[in-house]
């Protein structure tokens, strides 16, 4: 747990990943082409002091847990995997690896897993195997996924509200959704927005975590989560900002307070493109200029320690000190699911 200044900050990252982009994993140009852009991303917006070697950022299985729990101050975090079986012979997130860890740390690591909806029938029976297998509390999704000839789908796609209705049927709640910023050489389109709106208006008993805050869509985010109280914002790649753009995050945190507040956003390193550290750090001392706080008010201790991880908490049923309980009680607003046997909304209602 962090403190600071007399506050304690338990912290919850609630976007990890354990990754193999070494070569004998690559299995075409793509495979190379995705992890250069995640280097990118990792130089253009992290401190100097805190840039990896290229080498390094390929895999990383043996400095995780001193990242993320002995330097990181991290409290407990979840793994969210991308499969990318089109550019990675192993897929990209490493689900052996990355379940040993949290099999060795339960208290300290949730496996969270994926899936396709164009895998069709066979794809719902391994949902339902890997459920059971892993216990999931929530799911993590790639639109923009190359599958053969596909180069992407919708949530509100026939067969993607089949796995979610999968989902309510097995108690996995939260759905973690990429919609950020693309990854080369994914389609940018694939990654919009809009369909979070359809799914979350139809499965009101489940969680949809939009991850990145949905940028560059921000605005696009702000609209539909605003409207639709189980829609959440994951703050993975928006953080970095923090330090290379003080003032676009100033604007981007600010916007989500004003708009869906401070019980549903969620901290994330985004790991490795990032490590938590520096990005607790730099988030606790934080403040919005006073120039800027004629339209954003300032941010307080208790709505950065909702941030950090009391929210993430809440929606995982992950133990917190008695001392913050309180806080947690307050950010615990999951939304009511539907008395449909498949947690839509009946029509008409």
């Amino acid at each position: 747990m962090y403190e600071h200044n007399d506050q304690q900050y338990f912290i919850v990252d609630s976007h990890i990943a354990l990754w193999d982009a070494r070569e004998e994993n690559l299995r075409n140009v793509h495979g190379k082409q995705f992890i250069d852009c995640f280097y990118d991303y990792h130089k253009n917006l992290s401190p100097e002091s805190e840039l990896w070697s290229y080498e390094q950022y390929l895999y990383y299985a043996d400095r995780l847990m001193k990242d993320l729990f002995t330097d990181g101050y991290v409290d407990h975090a979840i793994f969210q995997p991308a499969y990318l079986g089109d550019f990675y012979h192993r897929g990209f997130g490493q689900t052996e690896e990355a379940w040993a860890l949290t099999q060795a740390h339960p208290d300290q690591l949730t496996y969270n897993h994926n899936f396709d909806p164009r895998n069709g029938e066979e794809g719902l029976d391994q949902l339902r195997l890997d459920a059971e297998r892993f216990g999931l509390k929530g799911i993590k999704l790639y639109t923009a996924e190359w599958h053969g000839d596909s180069r992407g789908y919708k949530l509100s796609d026939p067969w993607t509200y089949k796995y979610l209705e999968a989902c309510v049927e097995l108690g996995i709640k939260n759905i973690h959704v990429h919609k950020g910023p693309t990854i080369r050489p994914l389609d940018r389109d694939a990654f919009d927005v809009a369909d979070v709106d359809h799914a979350a208006t139809d499965f009101t008993g489940l969680n949809f975590i939009v991850e990145h805050v949905g940028l560059p869509r921000l605005e696009d985010f702000c609209w539909i989560a605003t409207q639709e109280p189980n829609v959440y914002g994951g703050l993975a790649v928006a953080m970095p900002f923090i330090h290379s753009r003080p003032r676009y995050f100033a604007q981007i945190i600010g916007e989500l307070l004003y708009w869906i507040g401070e019980d549903r956003i969620l901290f994330s390193s985004d790991y490795a493109l990032w490590t938590p550290k520096w990005l607790v750090e730099k988030f606790v001392d934080f403040q919005i200029p006073a120039d800027m706080q004629p339209e954003y008010a300032a941010i307080t201790t208790a709505q950065k320690q909702k941030i950090l991880g009391l929210n993430a908490a809440a929606l995982y049923d992950i133990p917190v000190p008695a001392n913050l309980q309180v806080q947690q009680a307050e950010a615990e607003q999951v939304p009511v699911a539907s008395e449909a046997p498949d947690g839509r909304v009946p029509l008409g209602s």
